[in-house]
């Protein structure tokens, strides 16, 4: 499941998170967020054990959009231990996007 973040709980829930945590910052006017959302919902509930995946709207919460330097969206940033580790800007098909991102999660346990 998706988690829906703010500038306010965008430490608790991804910096302080355990794990690796992938933040999807997008718009509601977004044509291409609105493409990639359905797919990280599915990326969620397959991979729930191995990442987090929390949402982050660019235009209710600019500090955290400001603090990371977001100019294009939709942008996916990975996170683990705090630490931004990867950023993937523009949508992308479930394939690809998976191909960038598997390497990067937590191992099942």
């Amino acid at each position: 499941m998706t988690v829906v973040v703010t500038d306010d709980t965008f430490k608790a829930e991804v910096l302080e998170a355990e794990g690796t945590v992938l933040v999807d910052f997008w718009a509601t006017w977004c044509g291409p967020c609105r493409m990639v959302a359905p797919i990280l919902e599915e990326i969620s509930e397959e991979y729930a054990d191995r990442l987090k995946v929390t949402k982050l709207d660019t235009d209710a919460n600019p500090a955290t959009t400001m603090a990371y330097g977001i100019v294009s969206i939709p942008t996916l940033n990975v996170y683990q231990g705090g630490e931004l580790v990867k950023s993937i800007v523009g949508a992308r098909p479930k394939k690809a996007l998976l191909a960038e991102i598997e390497p990067l999660l937590t191992p099942a346990v």
